[in-house]
């Protein structure tokens, strides 16, 4: 018995396909927020994830034990982007109280604040940290892209744009995007201040950026607007490989996707509160599933594993039933 269960494991911890996908469904739910919840970020070295809430909490989980570890409040700034640095325990998230756009470096072990990044005028809309070095980018409604040093107060570099932008480092933090008003342009990060060294189109699709991201591997990226679309293109090239489409998001939402482990999925929510997967490379729809919300669900795949979890007014864990998938049926 044991050893079946292993040899199960196993097997499915090879490959993901479009079988195991459609099989996913939840399998744990964490139902006691009082508020939307905002943002969510994965650890990429540990099994803990960070929340954040319109009820102004900040929670740490350990996915792997299932277990709330801990619930920090944020009255006094309100917290809505939350993102880890390289340790577990410490991050680094923005206020929502409207007064104060600061940037805080926060650590959970003893809810010390250990620094604040102050340069942003308006609400900080994106949110990317390498997850190699100490340096991390926000981007603000102010239509400022400010770079910054983890040990540093003050701003490395400040990109102006037109437009609400979104903007993310690749895994290795070589390179950097900044999306906005149907482009996305291309930094070297080490000469971003020479301007980009590439612009890539979404063919015409001039809704406001939402999120944009990098496959683990760098060879994808992908951007969702707020007129319901995800774009997936080459990273190289620039190349637009597929667009998938789903209902459009009101103003104060945020549609997001992300890619598996692999890059061969992504997985995206819809303007409807629908859940939906993709196969990249064909353009095909995968599956979806239908969820209890109003709102499109923030969406993160846990890094190295079958899993993916949605946020918006209760944080879900979605896993495969393997009583589903025909290769393990009848193996007990």
């Amino acid at each position: 018995m044991a050893g079946g269960q292993q040899e199960r494991e196993e097997k499915v911890s090879l490959e993901l396909t479009e079988e195991i996908i459609q099989s996913m469904e939840v399998g744990l739910a964490f139902r006691d927020y009082s508020g939307r919840i905002s943002s969510m970020d994965f650890h990429k070295a540990s099994s803990y994830l960070v929340t954040a809430s319109d009820d102004e909490s900040i929670r740490l989980y350990d996915v792997a034990n299932a277990t709330c570890l801990k619930t920090i409040n944020s009255k006094k700034y309100g917290v809505d982007l939350v993102s880890f640095t390289s340790h577990p325990t410490t991050v680094i998230y923005s206020s929502k109280n409207g007064w104060d756009e600061s940037l805080r470096l926060l650590s959970l072990n003893d809810n010390k604040y250990l620094r604040y990044f102050k340069g942003h005028h308006d609400r900080v809309v994106s949110l990317s940290l390498c997850s190699s070095k100490k340096c991390f980018l926000s981007a603000s409604l102010d239509r400022t892209v400010l770079l910054w040093d983890q040990r540093a107060e003050k701003c490395q570099g400040l990109l102006r744009v037109q437009g609400r932008p979104a903007a993310a480092y690749d895994d290795q933090g070589l390179v950097f995007a900044i999306a906005f008003g149907g482009y996305i342009r291309m930094f070297d990060a080490r000469k971003y201040d020479k301007g980009p060294f590439d612009i890539f189109s979404v063919e015409g699709d001039f809704s406001d950026a939402n999120v944009v991201k990098f496959s683990n591997d760098g060879r994808l990226m992908l951007l969702t607007t707020a007129g319901g679309n995800i774009h997936v293109l080459d990273s190289f090239r620039g190349t637009l490989l597929s667009t998938f489409s789903v209902k459009p998001i009101s103003s104060n939402s945020t549609l997001e996707a992300t890619f598996c482990p692999e890059g061969m999925y992504a997985v995206s929510g819809s303007g409807d509160g629908s859940v939906h997967a993709w196969n990249v490379h064909t353009g095909k729809e995968v599956t979806g599933w239908m969820c209890n919300e109003k709102e499109p669900p923030l969406i993160k795949w846990a890094p190295g594993t079958l899993m993916f979890a949605t946020a918006s007014s209760e944080l879900s864990f979605w896993i495969p039933d393997l009583s589903k998938l025909g290769a393990y049926v009848g193996r007990k």
